[in-house]
């Protein structure tokens, strides 16, 4: 292939996931919830993991292993990795782990905006998510210690560490926010911000 296939978190969790066993895609849609990779990849649409293994395959990176026809079950194609695909997959992770990307999550673009809301408007939104945050947090806690309790390794489990310390960052933040809210210590009026935008032109 002349341009080099882009890498995603998908492309690599699959790559991973052939590194082990050579699998049909529902098969890894499976592997990908049962581990809790779902955590840390978008799998909610089943297109979505199709188009990137046939993006993978395009690329060389995975080939067909076999076909197989299951009473049971409609026709399923096997795909396992190429040595191109372990390098690739290899050269990925390494640079996923030392490069900090810039990503564009949604919570600070809305964040961005909060001037179309009423104070009281943003309080009620961002005491919402500080409650979900939190159950959010007890129901990571709760597995961690499940998971703990097994005996599993730490390396296994250090994006949940990660999606549990983020978390817990964000939370704490909120509520220093909507405490600032509620106390009155965070104001601000359109007339001192439309005085800032003149400023700007």
């Amino acid at each position: 292939m002349d341009t080099p296939m882009r890498s995603s978190p998908l492309a690599l969790t699959v790559l991973s996931l052939l590194s082990y066993k050579p699998l049909h895609p529902y098969g890894v849609q499976r592997l990908i919830k049962q581990w809790g990779k779902d955590q840390v990849v978008n799998v909610g649409q089943r297109t979505g993991l199709y188009r990137t293994i046939d993006r993978l395959l395009a690329a060389g990176l995975i080939a067909v292993r076999e076909t197989g026809r299951d009473q049971q079950y409609p026709e399923r194609t096997v795909y396992e990795i190429t040595d191109e695909g372990r390098a690739a997959a290899r050269a990925w992770l390494i640079e996923m782990l030392r490069t900090p990307k810039q990503e564009f999550p949604e919570f600070p673009a809305a964040l961005s905006q909060l001037l179309l809301l009423e104070p009281a408007e943003m309080l009620a939104a961002l005491d919402d998510r500080r409650d979900r945050l939190a159950a959010s947090l007890r129901a990571m806690d709760a597995t961690a210690a499940t998971e703990a309790a097994r005996g599993l390794p730490r390396i296994t489990m250090l994006e949940s560490e990660y999606l549990q310390a983020v978390t817990a960052a964000e939370l704490a933040w909120l509520d220093g926010v909507v405490d600032d809210l509620r106390s009155g210590r965070l104001v601000w009026s359109v007339e001192q911000l439309m005085a800032f935008a003149g400023e700007a032109e």
